[in-house]
């Protein structure tokens, strides 16, 4: 059960992975959540590091597709100004937003991480759906009114992970650190 929320990697942010560490970890399809993980759920626009991250991502032939849990209406108003591929509607925790992506970009699961900040959506859905996961902290520190029962949630979970040792105390800042 504990096991179902242990990410395979956990990251300050996604702004630190590379695509050396993409390539590396012979990844060819990034997943990623949209609020808290990519923009702030309060800011649409995102920021000028996250520009400079998705442009070197494409310079690299590295798609970028968001899996979120809003619908495609918020998620495409979210994704305009990025110009990003989304599937709406993913259902994580279940495995749905995953295999629509799996079959559009034609990868195996050995080749797919799903980037995110919570565990109980973005890890377990990742682990459910057998490919690697990257915890992030959440871009900032409050939540739409949706998320704030995770929240709650996941602090417990936390603790027990930690205690069982599946999670580390400290965020790294590559997935070889």
């Amino acid at each position: 059960m504990l096991a179902d929320f242990r990410p395979t990697w956990m990251l300050e942010s996604i702004y630190n992975l590379t695509p050396a560490e993409i390539h590396e970890k012979n990844i060819r399809l990034i997943l990623t959540d949209l609020d808290n993980t990519l923009i702030a759920w309060n800011n649409p626009n995102g920021t000028p590091q996250l520009r400079e991250w998705l442009a070197t991502m494409d310079e690299a032939g590295i798609p970028v597709v968001v899996v979120t849990n809003n619908s495609a209406k918020r998620a495409a108003r979210a994704l305009e100004e990025l110009q990003l591929p989304f599937i709406s509607r993913a259902l994580k925790p279940l495995t749905r937003g995953i295999n629509i992506a799996k079959r559009e970009y034609k990868v195996s699961s050995s080749q797919i991480v799903l980037v995110g900040d919570q565990l109980l959506t973005d890890v377990a859905a990742a682990n459910n759906a057998h490919i690697k996961s990257i915890l992030v902290k959440p871009l900032i520190q409050t939540d739409a009114w949706n998320t704030k029962f995770n929240r709650t949630v996941e602090r417990s979970l936390k603790r027990r992970l930690l205690k069982k040792g599946y999670l580390k105390r400290t965020w790294g800042h590559s997935l070889n650190g």
